[in-house]
């Protein structure tokens, strides 16, 4: 496999060559996109399942070309399959929880309770090259208001990608983005530096 040449190709060359059975350009694309679809996994609520999340995604991804369109966009349908996973991973989780919850009542497994407690460390991926400080003021934003901003400021989609991924009209996007900057400003006190990037972000 000749990685140079293939880290030089689009996307949408990399889908082709796929579907005709070439694994190399399938493992291109996961490179390439592998740490968005992580990113979008932690800003999904995945947690420490991130990672599988992720697996699970580019397998679906994979299953899934026969049936991609080469003219549409790799990165939003893969954002998209990470994100609907993650939000199974988080029914799945809520339905755990409740059933752990009834359990306790009863006076069993009295121990569980604590454990779902610990710390989770979805933020770790990320303090590595955000400012701890806006990191904290963006997950304590609500989830949609995060998963907007992850997508156009992080993972640097445009409205109509983000909307691709996050399943929402194009609207929906414009309008959710502009409220989560607010709340974000809301949070953070910034250095004038830091205010004028904000700014120009919004913009």
């Amino acid at each position: 496999m000749d990685d140079g040449y293939r880290d030089g190709e689009s996307d949408g060359e990399l889908v082709a060559r796929s579907c005709s059975g070439d694994m190399g350009a399938f493992e291109v694309l996961v490179r390439r996109n592998h740490s968005a679809a992580h990113r979008m996994a932690l800003l999904s609520g995945a947690g420490s399942d991130a990672e599988d999340v992720v697996q699970d995604a580019f397998v679906r991804v994979f299953d899934g070309l026969a049936g991609f369109r080469l003219d549409a966009a790799f990165r939003p349908w893969l954002l998209q399959t990470v994100v609907n996973l993650a939000r199974d991973l988080h029914r799945s989780r809520a339905r755990r929880l409740r059933l752990q919850d009834r359990v306790a009542l009863l006076g069993e497994h009295r121990g569980e309770a604590d454990h779902r407690r610990e710390a989770d460390p979805q933020r770790v991926a990320l303090l590595a090259d955000r400012d701890r400080a806006l990191w904290s003021a963006l997950w304590a934003l609500p989830e949609k208001d995060r998963q907007v901003l992850g997508c156009r400021f992080l993972l640097e989609l445009s409205e109509r990608e983000t909307a691709e991924v996050l399943g929402w009209p194009l609207g929906s996007v414009k309008s959710r983005t502009s409220r989560a900057l607010t709340r974000l400003r809301e949070l953070i006190a910034p250095e004038p530096a830091e205010s004028a990037e904000i700014s120009e972000v919004s913009r």
